[in-house]
């Protein structure tokens, strides 16, 4: 009787704990104007925006990330851009609900994980995937752990081979994305890809138009943030 009592009392202190925890984002407003004050590995934001948990086409990727370490905020105009991208997919890609990653905390800085991410400027989205040409969600649904999966330089899976990254998608998603940020009076500064990835992007109908366009995707990088970046991409955005 006594455990029963202390297992409830526990789980329900730990419920409660994570409620407490969420209510800044449950009850966060968007309103005005952000600023992004210093660079993308130095810096700070004031008056963030919180991207919404889910929307029509789109789910952000953990509830521990967004309700517990505060990680879905960003700038106003990258918040509309990344808004406004995904209503466009709706049209482009009606067959695919994304993952969006994390984004900034409340008031930018050091963030968990990331180096940069610290002025709102930036955002990380999850490379779609898909099983039998077919879209596929069954990797997306591991939150936090998901950094921990590889895909070859082919973009297959080595934890389920079946399952292949969707260069095709990720690409209309990008274009979306350019799109937006030019009508929100922004433009794709830098894209973050596993760079034995590119080319594969760039081989499909949407990644040669990303390549006309001349969006630029970082060419070195360090072994491990090349190698983490073989299941999701970084996008910094910039003011035109």
């Amino acid at each position: 009787m006594f455990r029963s009592r202390f297992r409830i009392l526990f789980l329900t202190s730990i419920l409660l704990t994570v409620f407490g925890l969420s209510i800044p984002e449950l009850l966060y407003e968007n309103n005005g104007r952000s600023n992004a004050i210093g660079s993308y590995g130095n810096g700070r934001l004031k008056n963030a925006y919180l991207i919404p948990f889910r929307g029509n086409n789109f789910k952000y990727f953990s509830p521990l990330s967004y309700y517990i370490l505060n990680c879905g905020y960003l700038h106003s105009s990258v918040y509309n851009t990344i808004l406004d991208a995904y209503r466009t997919c709706e049209t482009t890609c009606p067959y695919y609900q994304f993952r969006i990653m994390e984004c900034s905390r409340p008031k930018g800085g050091k963030m968990l994980i990331h180096r940069t991410h610290q002025n709102g400027m930036s955002a990380d989205f999850m490379i779609p995937k898909m099983k039998d040409n077919k879209s596929n969600y069954m990797l997306d649904r591991l939150g936090m752990w998901h950094y921990l999966l590889q895909f070859d330089s082919n973009g297959h899976s080595s934890f389920i081979p079946s399952i292949d990254l969707d260069f095709e998608t990720m690409a209309r998603h990008l274009l979306a994305l350019d799109d937006a940020a030019k009508k929100n009076g922004l433009f794709i500064r830098k894209v973050i890809l596993k760079i034995e990835l590119i080319d594969n992007l760039f081989a499909t109908r949407s990644g040669q138009e990303l390549k006309r366009r001349g969006i630029y995707f970082a060419q070195h990088l360090p072994g491990f943030i090349n190698t983490v970046h073989d299941e999701h991409y970084h996008v910094d955005f910039d003011f035109l």
